[in-house]
């Protein structure tokens, strides 16, 4: 198991700890086939009755690792975004809860991941993006094209996707971004308290349920994936990307085209 993703199992709640603080845990490709693999483990395996998906150090989540947004062909882009996508597919297709302890950043895919949990428990001190048109990327990355819709309506959606603005805890709680609002000091007791409800809970009904509200949804979530794989794939090879990548690294205001072709 890769040092970039934390394990712990403790009386049928399974940790899994995003582990680049220094990166305030941006996913590389490591960390992401780390997070595959331990969540598919986990699918199967009765004595992991709920899931909780935490950050190291400051933040929960940066998004995804700018520093491996390498120059790519269309079918390699088309494979890494696809990719991507697997740990939502795998958490939203199992039967176990699966809760989200969001503190500090949580941005770009790391928002992603959150969406795609059952339960978002935020701190006070929480905040959460879709920056991708910053860095002239579809907003709809990582899920959030069809999770932030369901969630928030289509405003709040659409404000969050085409401003890239942040959002702060009191407005995520407000909008219904996230489950549970807390302050700082009692988040992990607000994550253990729920956890500790479901690992206690009647796993076969939890997991009914849980399908249920998932088939409730009135969009195909694979359909709106090969929408969200085609808009980034276009963007990533993007002359407006590069730019913004750029940008981004030098600390300056990104110059982007103004035309749409």
């Amino acid at each position: 198991m890769s040092e970039k993703l934390l394990q712990v199992l403790d009386d049928g709640v399974l940790t899994l700890t995003l582990n680049r603080p220094d990166k305030l845990n941006a996913i590389d490709e490591e960390m992401l086939e780390a997070l595959i693999s331990s969540l598919e483990t986990a699918a199967a395996d009765e004595q992991t009755r709920v899931i909780v998906l935490a950050g190291a150090g400051r933040a929960f989540c940066g998004g995804a690792d700018i520093g491996q947004m390498l120059k790519r062909d269309a079918a390699d882009w088309e494979r890494i975004v696809d990719r991507y996508l697997d740990p939502i597919r795998s958490i939203s297709a199992m039967g176990t809860p699966v809760i989200a302890r969001c503190h500090g950043n949580v941005v770009g895919g790391g928002l992603g991941l959150a969406l795609a949990c059952d339960f978002r428990i935020g701190s006070e001190n929480s905040r959460y993006c879709t920056p991708f048109v910053k860095l002239a990327l579809a907003g709809c990355d990582m899920s959030a094209g069809y999770f932030l819709p369901h969630l928030v309506g289509l405003t709040h959606a659409t404000d969050m996707m085409m401003t890239a603005r942040f959002v702060e805890a009191e407005e995520a709680r407000h909008i219904g971004l996230i489950s549970r609002l807390v302050p700082d000091d009692e988040l992990d007791d607000a994550v253990a308290t729920l956890a500790r409800t479901f690992a206690d809970g009647p796993a076969r009904t939890l997991a009914f349920t849980k399908h249920a509200i998932r088939r409730s949804l009135d969009r195909d979530m694979e359909a709106e994936f090969d929408y969200e794989i085609f808009a980034q794939v276009q963007c990533l090879q993007s002359e407006d990307h590069r730019e913004g990548v750029a940008a981004f690294y030098e600390r300056r205001p990104a110059v982007f085209r103004k035309d749409k072709t």
